[in-house]
Order: structure tokens, then sequence, then C-alpha cells
């Protein structure tokens, strides 16, 4: 059995510090997209992989590249020139037992349906043009993966580490809303000039709030000038609406802050998202597994996206360290704040870390021991529980963007 190591520290949440900083990328951000599509194939691979092998194969295509395209927005609707580019690369089992595995159609496959079913006006086929660039993985780390087989354990395929924490703050909640509310279908029904590509920025200074809001509007849905500003106005409104639903304090909104009313330069896409030719993205350089980017808050730069479900730790341990954080949290009334590190060792079993560190804050100064117990029952519940993560990423139930 391993050790848990579990201490005490001093209240260190953002909120309780004068000014906070919590970012989200939207589902429409290149970076996003990235993360998205990448974790698509990922599960597309796991599906047929247990299909046709009963087992899921060893797989990274974690390295997704998009290159922005070009386009021409105009009002009542402009046009792409040159498409956004997908550059899907990796590593991937593309045959076994004889059975070659169709990794060009699972891409185009995984990729058109994410797209279509999270845009409301981009169209993949049309403003989308995808380059496969997998390989199959090194013979070695294969046949570490495939040793899950004769054993029925699961090996870390990497040393890596994972972090989570628990509570979010307030302000981290709110950015939260704000944009899964403007993204919600029911929004886009409402408001269908509204595009998918928004990034919310949050400050809090003190007990007021500052959000800056980056929207990509798209053309065919506004007249003219005046009607995008009445457009960004409404906008304006629906981030305060979302604002209320986690948080009391005192809001300021600016909305598309780069936006020359006088000179006509405005935050107009064709397809509603700045990736037709503003912007190029990449898997990893957004939000974390919990959704946020926190430099604030304790994080690594894993890439998690892409990475299989099964054996790779920089993904899964990320992923168990904040539910870990979480359930101390919702369990132990005597824990102010949860804070979790993992660390795995290459072909150990992924349930049994090399380093598994609890940093606690307890309330109103109580010792540790009054919850150690419960707080190692956590730990190794949710651990001995990794499989069940396995099938809730292969199945979409979880996300980790």
């Amino acid at each position: 059995m391993y050790q848990i190591t579990i201490t005490t520290r001093e209240p260190s949440s953002p909120a309780y510090k004068p000014v906070e900083v919590v970012e989200r990328k939207g589902i429409g951000h290149p970076d996003t997209i990235c993360d998205a599509l990448a974790e698509e194939l990922s599960r597309a691979l796991c599906r047929f992989y247990l299909d046709k092998f009963g087992i899921v194969m060893h797989h990274n295509v974690d390295k997704v590249l998009l290159r922005g395209g070009t386009s021409q927005p105009r009002f009542g609707g402009g046009v792409v020139t040159a498409p956004i580019e997908l550059f899907m690369a990796g590593r991937a089992t593309c045959e076994y037992k004889g059975i070659t595995v169709p990794i060009e159609e699972l891409i185009r496959e995984s990729c058109v349906q994410w797209l279509q079913s999270h845009f409301h006006v981009l169209d993949p086929l049309q403003h989308i043009k995808l380059h496969s660039l997998i390989r199959p993985g090194s013979v070695d780390l294969v046949e570490l993966y495939l040793r899950q087989e004769q054993t029925g354990i699961a090996l870390a395929n990497d040393t890596s580490c994972g972090v989570g924490y628990a509570p979010l703050s307030e302000l981290e909640r709110v950015v939260l809303q704000v944009e899964k509310s403007l993204n919600s279908a029911d929004t886009k029904s409402a408001h269908p000039e509204i595009g998918e590509d928004i990034k919310v920025m949050g400050v809090r200074k003190q007990e007021t709030l500052e959000l800056t809001v980056a929207c990509a509007f798209i053309d065919r849905y506004i007249k003219n000038v005046d009607d995008y500003v009445q457009k960004r106005a409404t906008l304006i409104a629906l981030v305060e609406q979302a604002v209320r639903v986690e948080s009391s304090m005192p809001v300021h909104i600016n909305v598309n802050a780069a936006d020359d009313i006088d000179q006509g330069s405005l935050y107009l896409t064709v397809t509603g998202t700045s990736a037709e030719s503003g912007d190029d993205g990449e898997v990893g350089r957004g939000n974390r597994v919990n959704g946020l980017i926190g430099p604030y808050r304790p994080m690594n730069m894993e890439a998690a996206a892409g990475k299989n479900p099964v054996t790779h730790v920089g993904k899964l341990y990320n992923i168990v360290a904040q539910r870990i954080a979480e359930t101390l949290i919702q369990e132990l009334e005597e824990v102010q704040e949860a804070y979790c590190y993992l660390v795995s060792r290459i072909g150990s079993p992924i349930t049994e870390p090399q380093v598994a560190d609890l940093q606690l804050v307890m309330q109103d100064g109580l010792a540790i021991d009054v919850v150690r117990s419960r707080a190692e029952e956590v730990v190794y519940d949710q651990l001995a529980d990794i499989v069940r993560i396995r099938q809730e990423l292969i199945d979409g139930a979880l996300t980790v963007y």
C-alpha cells in the first residue's frame, strides 16, 4: 500500500486575497477546439479498439495544431476565403492482429460530429480541412501498454503529476457560469448572432468584479454598426444575468474591448470563431481539466486532452486529484480547502502513486488527526475507482477542457 502524506496549510484560496484573476477559453476558442477534437479522436479510437479487440489499445493523440484560415466578414454575411486547417498528430495503434485501424475515417467522423454539435454556423465540411499525421507508437510503450492485458493491472505509461483543488472561489464560479451560459443552446436560439468563440477574463479587486469578455459575433445576423452596438449591449446584459447566478458583488463588464466603433473596427466573424482568420490553436494551451485557467492556483502544464484514458497518468491523475479535493470538501465539514498532488512512476500500477500528498485547511484550527483516516479513505477509494473515470471519458460524460 502506498503512503499518503496529509498536512495542514494556511488558507491560500485566492478568494482571500485582495486581487484574483481567472480565465476561461470557451468551446469556440481555437485552443479549446484543439483540445476537444483531440479528445473526440481518443474516444473514437477507444470505441473502435474495444469493439474489435476487447481492450483499449495504446494511443496518445494529443498533438493537434489549428492553423487559422482567412475570411472576409461583412454585415449580412461574409465569406471564408481559406479554410481552417487542423493537423491531427500523435501516436496510435494502427494495426493489431491483422486488423487495420481506419485512422483517417475516425478522424473525419469524430471531428465533423463534434463541430456540427457545438457550432451553429460553422460548417466543418466547408470551413475545415483535416490532415491526418498519426503514426504508430514506440515498441516499448506499446509492450508496456499490452502488459495490462496479461496482468489485468493498468500500468502508468509516464512519470507525471496531477493536481486538484477545491472549493472553487466565487470568481471562478462566475467565469465558468458566464461562458457556459453564453454558449448554451437556449442562448444561441434566442441570440444567434453570438458565436462560440467566447473568452472570459475575470478579475476581482477586493469586493468588485471586472469581466472582460471577447465574443465573436456572427456577421449574417448583424445589419449594420448600430445593430452591432445594440446586440453588444444585449450581450452585456446576458453576462450580468449569468454573473448573478453565482455572485451579488458589483460587476463591471467590458465586451470586445478592442472595438473601435467610429472606425468600424468590430469583432465580426463569418463562422463564430476567430480561427477563421485571426487566431491559431494548439492542444494544452487552454483550460485545465476543471475548465479554468487559474494563475493563482496550483496547476501543471500537462495536456490532458487526447491522451489515452487507461494508463496516461498525465490525464488521469489531474482528474483524480481534482475529484479527491472535491470529495474532501463535500464529505468532511471540518475541511475548508483541499489540495491534492499525485505523482506516478512509469511502469507502476496507476492505482499506486509514487506520491499522494494532501494539504488541507482546517476549520477553526482543528488538528489534522480529526480527519486523517477519512481523508485517506477518500484517496484510496478514488484511485481504486479510476476505471470508472476511464469509462466516463470514453462515454463523453467527462470533459477535460
